[in-house]
């Protein structure tokens, strides 16, 4: 997940945001937002809001096991395709 530029949307800029992989939902402080270059809206539907947790949580999970298979990879004696 990238950073969100900080001088963007509704956010003080010592915030911390991360976007959601490519989709315009990024979590602000705890809080999602979805975000375009037109504005901001803040995800207010606890259901949707623990959609997206529930989503961020299994990208997070995939993003380590591919890390880690990369590290399996580049050890001595790890197979490469």
């Amino acid at each position: 997940m990238s950073a969100l530029d900080a001088s963007s949307g509704p956010f003080p800029s010592s915030a911390r945001s991360e976007r959601l992989a490519q989709s315009p939902a990024v979590r602000r402080d705890g809080r999602w937002w979805l975000v375009t270059v037109s504005g901001s809206v803040a995800v207010a539907d606890p259901v949707f809001a623990g959609q997206l947790n529930r989503f961020a949580t299994a990208m997070a999970a995939a993003d380590q096991a591919v890390a880690g298979r990369r590290l399996q990879q580049d050890q001595p004696g790890g197979r490469r395709r």
